[in-house]
């Protein structure tokens, strides 16, 4: 927040907003640094359980764990369907989120014949930023009563919703700060509670690795979304046509999620659900 107020105040303080947006990077770095030292000095590291053979290349032991991982992985049903399933809703989500300022400019401004309001779409991204936070609370109380599981496919309906929305109704700044509010709540709430999810269903001492998968999946992939938005935009010459396309996404997401037996995934993980951990360990 305070990066973007000294770039929207740059030229009343006396400094050009390139220098501005220097200022912000360098801000952005230092913060980073400050919570990294943070971090390495307060976390402890757990002692290794495998040891590297002698001789043995870093970067082969390093695809050899990778392919024992993926092999471990396919042995557990559940999660691997639920892990393909993260795979395409959360794709839709980056999809949405890097390229909003892009339709939203379209649409709103450039549609219309008129220049695009910066500090509309910077105060677009602070309002989905904030209502992430409250979204991300509020989801996680909800689970407690649904279940992780229902909760994100709740989510993911809200998805399909905001496209559907942007697709067919935006016409005004203020219906896109509403919608700003809506994809802020399930932003947050969709990606915390995935990660919970899935860290309850993967195998205890092995989280680095399976996590390593997981960021394959979220990373790696990542280029679906935007290349689906690129091509309908090519062949329509339209972003409305392009966000709905991305419904797709979610559905299939969804769809996916409806035969994933999160209770199976946990068990054959060798874990116990929340439930029955917390009936093994009832409170003294």
């Amino acid at each position: 927040f305070i990066n973007i107020a000294l770039i929207q105040l740059a030229p009343a303080i006396g400094i050009t907003e390139g220098t501005a947006v220097r200022i912000s990077m360098l801000a952005a770095s230092l913060w980073w640094g400050l919570f990294a030292i943070v971090t390495f000095r307060l976390l402890k590291s757990r002692n290794q359980k495998r040891e590297r053979k002698d001789g043995q290349n870093l970067l082969t032991a390093g695809f050899k764990e990778l392919g024992g991982t993926i092999k471990e992985l396919s042995g557990l049903r559940y999660t691997l369907l639920f892990l393909i399933a993260y795979l395409f809703y959360n794709d839709g989500i980056q999809t949405v989120i890097l390229n909003s300022s892009v339709f939203l400019s379209q649409e709103l401004f450039v549609s219309r014949g008129l220049e695009t309001d910066q500090t509309f779409l910077l105060g677009i991204f602070v309002v989905a930023q904030i209502s992430a936070l409250i979204g991300a609370i509020g989801f996680e109380y909800i689970s407690r009563f649904i279940g992780a599981k229902r909760t994100i496919m709740v989510c993911l309906a809200i998805w399909c919703c905001i496209v559907i929305f942007a697709y067919g109704f935006l016409e005004t700044t203020a219906q896109a700060i509403g919608m700003a509010v809506f994809i802020g709540l399930v932003l947050g709430s969709t990606q915390a509670l995935s990660r919970s999810l899935y860290s309850q269903m993967i195998p205890k001492e092995r989280e680095s690795a399976f996590f390593g998968i997981y960021e394959i999946s979220e990373k790696g992939t990542s280029w679906l979304g935007n290349a689906v938005f690129a091509v309908v935009i090519g062949v329509t010459g339209s972003y409305r046509q392009a966000i709905l396309a991305l419904i797709a996404f979610f559905l299939i997401g969804f769809v996916l999620l409806l035969p994933t037996n999160t209770v199976k995934a946990i068990h054959q993980a060798g874990n116990l659900t929340p439930e029955e951990a917390e009936l093994s360990n009832p409170p003294n």
